[in-house]
């Protein structure tokens, strides 16, 4: 390994100019291929493709799919909808949505639509007909008519506001645009939203839209303020490593490599075919910082050398021979735990390990080379050599406070601290939840707008936004079939009675209706026909496009809507469903979960809570087996590792504390907080055990490690810990809390390598003889 180390040395710094060079029309190139890159959003992207519930979803989405628009209309100033303004706005918004992009043209449902139909009751049997009849006019006439139409048709609380305050407008948007083929681009759709549908309002109209589309428009556009974050973070990452380095062009050499380290990523994803995601924005991010940690260790180590009395050009030669061993195993270690990830079958989450690991091989060779060269190439200030000295005495007694660590008595109250730390984190995160905790878009802050107008169409209609169809699949016209009615009717019900439902829909119900009807409305016979020939009289008049029954009605869904999508609220009903499917394994039909927006949900979360243990699990062992082949030994292994699965269970209670949940978007933060944390935990024992092994105490070899070493991991876990804490003022809610989650981890894989770290190590090494002389180096 020596060999190979000296011979890249002597490759590298041989052909200096030429390397640069090569350096700078690569990032050329790849600032080219920067602008080629897109943002790529898609509804499919953020499910489990093959989870059982999403073939569920792909087998019957003609039936009631995941990706709804809803557009409420509400009448302002307290007024009601039956006004010649709401009407033409109404006529307005429903034309404009038939003309969507990826809208499923079929599925636009508004009072205006055709496919909304009411069934009366009259003297010769039953009369009924468009709620909106051809013959319509804006007269209070006509609009009366209309009243008494969506009543008789029970579309209050569907289509109408419980307080007829308010009209609905809603559509399925397919994942491709049926014109182009393509797939649809969602931010276009958002943008049309806003441009061409909430634009209809007027100063008596106001106009608000939810869905994934809209939600997506949103979320995407709160990631532009992503930039003015970005910039923040390099500013207060420029502060720090300026007071670190002592020098602001050593500070700015490490954050420019860093820069262009996601720059390459950028451009290497173009390349690939990859675009990015609103909701993996922060990717970039986290490869600045880790290029920043990777950057101020390679200064540090250039300071160490001149500090010695070393030149420039031989300074830069040395801490590249020194950390291209342990910077290349650290960052691996990032690369090969984000692959892991890889394993988890969401493709936002794969793409988010494929732009990360994209993302440290940059780092690789912006920091292990480029760094080293262009460090090679600085000029120091005059006094340098002095103000490191000076640094070097001031910090000596926060560095013999922290050597303590590695004394045996003061070892063992820290790690009976790091125990009781740990109990509690373990009891506090079995209360994390999986999916989302609040209501609305959790990725968007609680007052955006977007949630404004969730909470709105939930207070005024009945039927919520949130849907969990469960699919019935029996024999071909088993509509018909007394045995299937039945159970479709007891499991309808069921569900009907579960906390946190607000109503269900299913052909039984509907049939109950008719059938009442045909004997004069007398609620006595609002039952199930017990016949063929009677239900056959019930379910006629139901058509496909009501989406509770397909054309050969061998399929029946039950839209059980509810009254949120919490967690809590989701796993209640799915539970409840496959009680009664558990309870009943004879039934004349097979109960299928779940499509609707919350079945999508549910399949997520429970794809989620399934992945954690096994994303866990890999990254970890990605960890320990690049520890291993680096330290070949065991106890330095457990040393580097232990603190980081303290910092992960830490990790699950602050979630819990901060109602954080654990989805998609905050999944592989804890493999991410791994990867930041290993880094730390190598550098500091890879300088450690070299003094072991010379036979240094543990104490001594500690000490020596933090004047080298430790400086570096302290200053970067507090510069990174600062730069992501500007987070929490973004408007992305999801932003905010991983900026916290970041932070915290920064944090605390810092601190548990410098004190954790040599506390294990006092307990797992012997207690040694005085070492060999040799001169130690007081170093910055």
């Amino acid at each position: 390994m020596n060999t190979l180390i000296a011979a890249a040395e002597r490759f590298v710094f041989g052909h200096r100019r030429l390397m640069l060079a090569f350096f700078a029309l690569l990032t050329l190139a790849l600032g080219y291929a920067t602008t080629l890159l897109r943002v790529d959003a898609g509804f499919e992207k953020l499910v489990p493709v093959k989870h059982e519930y999403m073939q569920t979803y792909f087998d019957h989405r003609a039936l009631g799919g995941a990706n709804r628009l809803m557009i409420a209309l509400e009448a302002k100033g307290g007024g009601d909808i039956f006004t010649p303004e709401f009407f033409t706005v109404l006529k307005a918004v429903t034309d404009e949505v038939h003309f969507l992009p990826g809208v499923d043209r079929p599925t636009v449902t508004s009072l205006y639509t055709p496919n909304v139909r009411f069934i009366e009751i009259v003297e010769d049997g039953f009369a009924g007909g468009n709620v909106v009849p051809s013959d319509f006019t804006l007269t209070p006439a006509g609009l009366a008519k209309v009243r008494d139409n969506a009543v008789k048709g029970g579309h209050v609380g569907r289509l109408v506001a419980r307080d007829f305050s308010a009209a609905m407008v809603t559509a399925q948007l397919q994942e491709r645009d049926p014109e182009t083929g393509k797939r649809l681009d969602y931010i276009k759709v958002a943008d049309l939203l806003e441009g061409k549908i909430r634009a209809l309002g007027t100063d008596t109209v106001e106009v608000r839209i939810i869905g994934f589309a809209k939600a997506t428009g949103d979320i995407a556009a709160g990631a532009k303020g992503v930039v003015l974050f970005f910039a923040v973070t390099l500013l207060v990452s420029a502060l720090m490593v300026w007071l670190f380095a002592h020098s602001l062009k050593l500070a700015l050499l490490p954050l420019a490599c860093s820069v262009v380290a996601v720059v390459w990523q950028a451009g290497l994803l173009a390349v690939m075919g990859y675009g990015i995601d609103p909701m993996s924005i922060l990717v970039p991010f986290l490869v600045f910082a880790i290029g920043v940690s990777h950057g101020v260790q390679m200064v540090n180590a250039v300071g160490a050398e001149v500090f010695d009395g070393k030149g420039q050009v031989e300074a830069a030669r040395t801490a590249f021979r020194r950390l291209l061993l342990p910077g290349a195993v650290a960052l691996l270690c990032d690369v090969v735990g984000f692959l892991a990830v890889l394993l988890i079958e969401i493709r936002i989450i794969q793409e988010l390990a494929i732009a990360a690991s994209v993302g440290v091989g940059a780092v690789i060779v912006t920091n292990l080379f480029l760094l080293p060269l262009l460090l090679s190439y600085a000029r120091l200030p005059e006094g340098y050599n002095a103000r490191i000295h000076r640094a070097a005495e001031f910090k000596e007694p926060m560095w013999r406070l922290m050597a303590r660590a590695a004394n045996r008595p003061a070892a063992a109250v820290l790690l009976l601290g790091a125990l009781a730390l740990g109990v509690w984190g373990y009891v506090e995160g079995r209360n994390l939840k999986i999916g989302d905790i609040d209501a609305g878009v959790p990725e968007l802050r609680a007052d955006s707008r977007y949630n404004r107008d969730t909470a709105f169409i939930v207070g005024k209609f009945d039927l919520g936004v949130d849907v969990l169809s469960v699919i019935v699949e029996t024999k071909a016209e088993g509509c018909i079939d007394p045995a299937v009615m039945e159970v479709v009717d007891r499991f309808a019900w069921r569900m009907r009675n579960v906390e946190g439902v607000q109503t269900t829909i299913s052909l039984p119900q509907i049939a109950k209706v008719v059938s009442a009807g045909f004997n004069e409305g007398n609620l006595k016979w609002r039952v199930l026909p017990r016949t063929p020939e009677l239900l056959v009289q019930s379910v006629a008049s139901v058509d496909t496009s009501s989406g509770l029954l397909n054309a050969n009605c061998s399929v029946m869904p039950v839209m059980v809507f509810l009254a949120d999508h919490k967690a809590e609220t989701i796993n209640r009903v799915t539970d409840a469903a496959k009680a009664f499917i558990a309870e009943n394994p004879n039934a004349p039909a097979k109960f299928r979960l779940a499509t609707g927006n919350a079945g999508v949900m549910a399949a997520t979360n429970e794809a989620v809570k399934d992945a954690k243990a096994e994303m866990l699990a890999l990254v970890y062992a990605a960890v320990i087996g690049m520890c291993l082949l680096t330290f070949r030994s065991l106890r330095a292994t457990a040393c580097i590792c232990l603190p980081l699965v303290l910092a992960t269970v830490l990790g699950n209670a602050v979630m819990s504390l901060l109602g954080i949940g654990l989805k998609v978007s905050t999944l592989p933060v804890e493999a991410l907080g791994v990867g930041i944390g290993v880094d730390y935990g190598i550098y500091i024992f890879s300088r450690m055990q070299g003094y072991l092994k010379d036979g240094r105490p543990i104490g001594e070899a500690y000490l020596q490690t933090l004047r080298e070493t430790g400086n570096a991991v302290l200053f970067t876990g507090l510069t990174l810990a600062v730069g992501v804490a500007t987070w929490v003022f973004s408007a992305l809610k999801f932003q905010a809390d991983m900026g916290l989650m970041l932070c915290f981890f920064f944090l605390v894989n810092m601190l548990g390598t410098l004190l954790l770290t040599p506390a294990l190590a006092a307990w797992m090494w012997p207690v040694r003889a005085a070492p060999r002389t040799r001169r130690s180096f007081v170093r910055a």
